[in-house]
């Protein structure tokens, strides 16, 4: 485009596209702060998906572990892995935190006997979720038998309580949960840490 200038020059005008430096600049500026105001509130969020996670994985191997049960007339255990591999949240019978496995109990004393008996699935620890179980009337052990009919059992106990939580917090924290395991099988999901089963 020509135009005319004041003193009689002619100039061509030219339409230029795009961002120059400073503009850059001042977008990352603000882009940071930002993303400095929000991050505080993803905290909460990413560990209350973390929590949720883990309760959905051990929930889904439940499930699992019930159905190979009944396929293969019980003898099948869930058993919590121990401390190792970067993993200290499994302190005592009742930490989960390091991750679990279904295997397969042929000769029913509760114990992976080398490779005669057979694991069926692994899960691998959480990230910075503790996970805790409890039954009432007795002291829980490190593995869930499962019989037969599905049904579960823990030291004798067959209702069970399983709280989830983010690491270094407590059942009352917004993001914790808790998985009910009662007697006859059945397992429900609670939107809290502190809820009663």
């Amino acid at each position: 485009m020509i135009h005319f200038m004041k003193h009689g020059q002619w100039s061509l005008r030219r339409r230029t596209s795009g961002f120059t430096a400073v503009e850059i600049l001042v977008m990352v500026a603000i882009l940071a702060i930002l993303a400095s105001i929000a991050a505080p509130s993803f905290r909460g969020l990413i560990e209350r998906w973390r929590a949720r996670s883990a309760l959905e994985d051990l929930q889904s191997t439940l499930y699992f572990a019930r159905s190979e049960a009944i396929r293969r007339v019980g003898n099948v255990v869930v058993a919590k892995k121990g401390n190792g591999n970067g993993c200290t949240t499994a302190d005592g019978d009742a930490q989960w935190g390091c991750g679990w496995l279904v295997f397969v109990d042929t000769d029913r004393d509760g114990s992976q006997n080398g490779t005669s008996e057979i694991t069926l699935q692994q899960t691998s620890a959480p990230t910075r979720t503790e996970i805790e179980f409890s039954a009432a009337g007795t002291t829980v052990s490190s593995k869930i038998s499962v019989d037969r009919w599905g049904h579960f059992s823990n030291n004798g106990a067959q209702a069970m309580t399983v709280r989830f939580r983010p690491q270094d917090s407590s059942n009352s924290d917004a993001s914790a949960y808790t998985l009910c395991l009662r007697a006859g099988g059945q397992i429900q999901r609670l939107n809290s840490g502190t809820a009663d089963c």
